[in-house]
């Protein structure tokens, strides 16, 4: 029920620019029979003498249970709910709805909710116990699961709120309770802080850590700096959470913008009066100078706990006294800081906290462009295609989709296609004037010059190449980029490539375009079409400083590529003196080379037609030049004098024979002739090469052998010859290539990979005398010889002596089990097995970081050295497509039911059950995602996550049937754990039994309604006293036949999270993902298990889960909620939300979309099907394999998640 009236306006109110948006003030919700013409009563008329705008449902009867249109709007136009809680209130589904609206309201706004205990006990409604019990078990049996779980979990939200109880208050006198509850709220609404955007997309997922740091308790003085770059939504997180959290401490203040403050005359005394104010209720505050104002600032802090959020801070100066005084300030006090610049604060990261702020993922950035475009979360059927091109552009950055959305608003389809295709080469004004700000705020020209130079360049490259090209165009390229890291102008990726956010690319390039209305006046050209033109008509001067032309990219390549009739004359050059940077790709030049500029230091020249480079082409400072797809067959006749250059990179020059002289280039540090094909012959210059760092000759497929002196290259760090096929002599001396750290020789056989150096035969395979290991550097980190042909006799007892070895790829070889020789190299941090096909056994593996033992499909047993190292050390393990493993140390373990520890046996009641060790069950294996491997094996027990598990046929009887204390046919059961005096809870016997669905569809019609989504089983385990949820799909699980059930047995064992009294709901749930066989649940039950009934030893499966450290299995986002999952269906994202979280609360499914959105892409499914036919009559069982993601996220400690597909994608 509840209640209102809007006439009056309320003084609070009038000062907040939020107020004009509501309708009213206070929406009072309560439950009519109980106090409509008692308490409730008395308060709305308080309410209303108070001058508050007050909502009341006025009729006596309920009408239904859905909420009308006009008090679901009420909600949404209130700045306020009190919530009366009474005896029946519960029992009211007007009033659950109601409340489940209110909540709603306030986790997406700064809705303050206050709840007001009439005459209930608050530990009822917290545990849902005595009269709220009473009313659920009557929904129960009239309403969805799906309901009810919402009404349950809304109660329990509101119960952890801050709220007001009658017999707490004023000696239980009613009428001075309800004027202090109206104090409150008079209190709660004066304070309400500045308004926040309605049109929040994806901010609970966004603002979830941030939340639960502010309400963590601890009296620690912390500082949070919210970081990102300029539109991504700082200040409105920052809003956000400040709105939703002030309240919760004595004093607080927002003060905004303060780069903008600052830079007015006494900015910083303002900004000081501003938190004065704020801290102290209102009251004035002269301040004459800022030292004057830090010491008032002191005693203002010291003894109240303050929430302190400083919005666009810049620079020290605005930080460093308050930070000198973080000690003064009052013990649980907490100070958020929003800034672009992430390296503000580096000196001071030992007393602070960082949280990146995260670009919107596609459906949150199509939900928020169309609210501003449509005014609503989609866009009209007319519009869609036009709105995700605008949505792709905007790349996830909300400041440009609201800008965009908002100018596009009304217009027709024509003036949208238009506006995108303008976007592309001129970006919009008002986004450009809010993110210019970024650029000019870097220190100098310098580091605004470099950022010009790589967003016009050099985006998608890596670092150490961008260095030495800037460092010799006279830029501290190192300090430079990491500036503009801190301001996040640009972020290094895993690979160490520079990236830049497209809007921030596009700002640069429009900040170039407008020097000059002409493109020959500018400093860097890009566009395909300014280059073009500038170069037609050889209108380019001396201000060009950059030009980069893909003729690939222009409309007049598409007619003339065939004919090669697009040449432009070198002269087109010669009067930009400047020129430095230099990017063609499909471009031919006529003429003389003598008037070229000669102040190139980088040369990018892509599909260079010419056979070789013109010997009048002067390269003296050219630093690094890259030829790649060129048509030459010699780089240059003769020798070339190249004093300056450091990287050469002919990759993919299929016609060159050979490698030029390089007595004349004493510099060079890489040499790249990666999948140079013809390439037979390699200058014995190379060996003068002193400075060689890197050479690359991958897939050189015709090369025979390298010169002798290919071993004087004593600074050679990484040296790289796979798919070099016909390499048949490999002259290498470790004494003299002591700095080699990288080599990888995957697809050369081992008797042609080394010779002696003193000779030029190869020695015998199986030489006593020396072996081929012999000849690798000791001082190799990593070595890759994957598909060498290496079997288990091929590793000789000196590849032990690697010990700086640090990665091992031996992937594709044809080994058996793990070479004794690799137990001796203790360094390793990265060991791969990847497609060893024969592999069977890994037995007392090295702890490694990061073990790769993917599509091994004999391999059966994986086993430790030191099962205590690898629980510290190991952060992956990627474990995908081995059909046959069953035992994983520590993990998991599948094993025929009679080999099951009796112990076990006797805990589930099996010990009298007549199951035949001889009947057979059919095994279904996930291979791929869309291919399933069948087996038949006998009845197995399965062992992970501390959970045992069998799967039995339905014709048996349930072992002890009438000892599960509780049961049900539906999909859930809630019961409080019983308080034995001399017995400990150890865990639960859960039993179910499910059968193939009913329904009426064909296979294939289902498999294509759900895209071929596989049926799978879950139990959930949800403790409420303890705040914790266990979801847990097993990686074994029983497939009905038409004519047989299935039983599903399980033993959970819970240590001390489970204890008499705890309020517990357990649910078994069926849903699809990937084969046609849909289950349903025909009945379930469960009984507690007690310290004197259970006898299971400490075995490795057991007490490493539920009653072990559950920290890596946590759902990010979560505080209590573990998926215990070895199964890859429910891996995926989509699964997670569709098969399972459709079941669970709204905040748990956004989470998971969020946090696992980047595993969503498909992977490939071509591996072979193997069939194997059995004999005896049997029934199906899904075995779904481990997979990396799971054993990566749970069993180890590990950092980030890794992507879970065919094993293209890592951390």
């Amino acid at each position: 029920m509840a209640l209102v009236i809007g006439t009056q306006e309320s003084s609070s109110s009038k000062s907040n620019s939020s107020t004009s948006r509501c309708s009213y003030d206070v929406f009072l919700s309560f439950r009519g029979e109980d106090t409509r013409k008692t308490f409730t009563d008395h308060l709305y008329t308080a309410f209303v003498n108070a001058s508050f705008r007050t909502f009341r449902d006025d009729d006596e009867l309920e009408r239904g249970e859905d909420i009308k249109l006009e008090f679901v709007k009420a909600i949404q136009q209130s700045r306020s709910s009190v919530v009366v809680f009474s005896k029946d209130y519960a029992s009211s589904r007007w009033c659950l709805n109601e409340l489940v609206m209110i909540l709603k309201r306030r986790r997406t706004s700064n809705h303050v909710v206050l709840p007001v205990f009439y005459d209930l006990d608050p530990s009822h409604l917290r545990k849902q116990t005595g009269c709220i019990a009473k009313a659920f078990a009557r929904h129960q049996k009239t309403q969805s699961f799906d309901t009810v779980k919402g009404w349950r979990e809304a109660l329990a939200e509101a119960a952890d709120l801050a709220g007001m109880v009658l017999q707490n208050e004023e000696d239980g006198h009613e009428s001075k309770f309800i004027m202090k509850i109206v104090k409150v709220i008079e209190d709660k609404l004066r304070r309400t802080p500045i308004s926040v955007d309605a049109n929040l997309v994806g901010i609970q997922s966004r603002v979830k850590h941030i939340n639960l740091w502010l309400q963590d308790g601890s009296k620690d003085v912390v500082i949070l700096v919210i970081h990102g770059m300029r539109g991504i939504g700082k200040t409105t997180i920052a809003k956000f959470v400040y709105g939703s959290n002030f309240e919760r401490f004595e004093r607080h203040s927002f003060v905004e913008n303060i780069r903008d403050f600052s830079e007015k005359s006494n900015g910083l005394i303002q900004i000081q009066k501003q938190l004065l104010h704020d801290i102290l209720n209102g009251r004035k505050v002269k301040i004459h100078s800022i030292s004057e104002g830090m010491a008032k600032i002191e005693d203002a802090i010291c003894s109240k706990r303050v929430l302190l959020v400083l919005d666009d801070v810049d620079c020290m100066e605005q930080l460093d006294g308050l930070l000198r005084m973080q000690d003064q300030f009052y013990p649980g006090s907490k100070i958020i800081i929003t800034t672009s610049n992430a390296g503000l604060l580096n000196s001071y990261h030992h007393m602070v906290k960082f949280h990146s702020c995260q670009t919107l993922n596609n459906s949150e950035s199509l939900e928020l462009f169309s609210l501003h475009a449509f005014g609503q979360d989609h866009p009209t059927e007319s519009y869609s295609d036009v709105s995700k091109r605008f949505v792709h552009h905007c790349g996830g950055l909300p400041l440009a989709l609201k800008i965009l959305g908002s100018s596009m608003a009304g217009k027709n389809i024509a003036v949208w296609e238009s506006a995108i295709s303008k976007l592309k080469v001129i970006p919009d004004s008002q986004i450009l004037k809010k993110l210019k700000i970024s650029y000019e705020s870097l220190q100098d020209s310098h580091d605004q010059d470099l950022f010009l130079h790589i967003a016009c360049f050099f985006i998608g490259m890596e670092k150490d190449i961008i260095v030495r090209i800037l460092d010799a165009c006279d830029f501290f390229t190192v300090v430079g980029i990491q500036n503009l890291i801190d301001r996040n102008l640009v972020r290094l990726d895993g690979d160490n490539m520079v990236q830049m956010h497209h809007m921030i690319r596009d700002m640069a390039r429009g900040i170039v375009r407008l020097e000059s209305k002409g493109p020959g006046e500018r400093s860097r050209l890009w566009h395909h079409k300014d280059s073009f033109a500038v170069l037609a008509e050889k209108n380019g001067t001396e201000t060009i400083q950059g030009l980069a032309l893909n003729m690939q990219n222009h409309p007049e390549y598409s007619s003339t590529r065939n004919s090669n009739q697009v040449v432009f004359e070198t002269g087109a050059f010669s009067m930009m003196h400047k020129l430095r940077l230099l990017q063609l790709t499909y471009i031919e030049l006529n003429g003389s080379y003598e008037e070229f500029p000669t102040s190139l230091r980088w040369l990018c020249w892509h599909k260079f037609l010419k056979g070789s480079i013109p010997s009048d082409f002067s390269l003296k400072n050219l630093v690094v030049l890259e030829m790649c797809y060129s048509s030459m067959r010699q780089v240059w006749t003769g020798t070339k004098f190249l004093p300056s250059l450091k990287i050469l990179n002919l990759s993919h020059s299929n016609d060159l024979t050979e490698t030029p002289d390089f007595s004349l280039v004493p510099n060079l540090e890489w040499l790249i002739l990666k999948d140079c094909s013809s390439l037979v012959d390699v200058h014995e210059s190379i060996g003068n090469l002193q400075g060689l760092v890197h050479l690359n000759m991958e897939y050189c497929k015709s090369i025979k052998k390298l010169p002798e002196n290919i071993s004087k290259l004593t600074s050679l760090e990484t040296l790289i010859i796979s798919g070099c096929s016909s390499l048949s002599v490999f002259p290498i001396d470790k004494r003299k290539m002591e700095s080699l750290k990288v080599f990888q020789a995957d697809g050369v056989q081992i008797h042609q990979l080394l010779t002696a150096t003193e000779e030029v035969t190869l020695w015998p395979r199986r030489s006593v005398e020396i072996t081929w290991a012999s000849y690798l550097p000791c001082n190799l980190v990593d070595l890759s010889l994957r598909n060498c042909n290496l079997g288990d006799d091929d590793f000789p007892r000196e590849f032990g002596n690697l010990s700086a070895l640090c990665s091992l790829n031996l992937g594709g070889n044809p080994i058996h089990s793990l070479p004794d020789c690799i137990r001796g190299v203790a360094g390793l941090r990265r060991l791969s097995f990847e497609y060893c096909k024969r592999l069977k056994s890994l037995v007392r593996l090295p702890t490694v970081g990061h073990l790769i033992i993917a599509d091994c499909e004999k391999l059966e047993t994986v086993t430790f050295k030191s099962l205590s190292e690898v629980y510290s050390r190991m952060r992956s393990i990627e474990c995908r497509g081995n059909h046959k493993l069953v035992e994983f140390e520590s993990v998991y373990k599948m094993e025929p039911i009679e080999r099951v520890d009796i112990e076990m046996i006797y805990i589930l009641g099996l010990s009298n059950l007549k199951y035949s060790t001889k009947s057979i069950m059919k095994y279904k294996i996930p291979a791929r995602f869309h291919r399933w491997i069948e087996k038949r094996l006998p009845i197995q027990g399965l062992h992970e996550f501390g959970i045992f598990s069998t799967f039995l046929p339905g014709n048996y009887e349930v072992p002890q049937y009438d000892s599960f204390s509780h049961k049900s046919k539906g999909p859930s059961i809630s019961f409080t754990v019983p308080v034995l005096p001399y017995c400990r809870i150890r865990g639960l016997n859960i039993f179910s039994v499910y059968e193939k669905s009913k329904s009426d569809e064909s296979p294939n019609i289902r498999v294509k309604n759900m895209k071929g989504l596989c049926y799978t089983i879950m139990t959930e385990v949800r403790n409420k006293s303890k705040g914790l949820q266990w979801i847990y799909g097993p990686a074994l699980f029983g497939m009905p036949s038409d004519d047989q059930d299935v039983i599903w047995l399980s033993h959970w064992k819970f240590g001390n999270k489970l204890e008499g009294g705890d309020e517990l709901t357990v649910s078994v749930l069926t849903s699809s993902y990937m084969i046609y066989d849909e289950f349903q649940v025909k009945e379930f039950g469960m009984v507690t298990v007690t310290a004197q009934e259970n006898f299971t030893k400490d075995n490795p499966f057991y007490p490493r889960v539920i009653a072990g450290d559950l920290s890596h299995y946590l759902l990010p986002g979560s505080s209590g909620t573990y998926l215990l999952c070895h199964n890859p269906v429910l891996e995926r994202r989509d699964v997670l939300s569709y098969v399972w979280f459709k079941h669970n609360s709204n905040e748990i499914t956004g989470v998971c979309e969020c946090t696992l959105v980047e595993h969503e892409e498909s992977s490939s499914s071509n591996s072979n099907s193997i069939d194997s036919n059995g004999a005896g009559r049997g029934w199906k069982v899904g075995l779904s394999i481990m997979t990396m993601a799971t054993i990566f996220l749970r069993c180890f400690q590990l950092h980030k998640c890794l992507s879970l597909e065919d094993g293209n994608n890592g951390a």
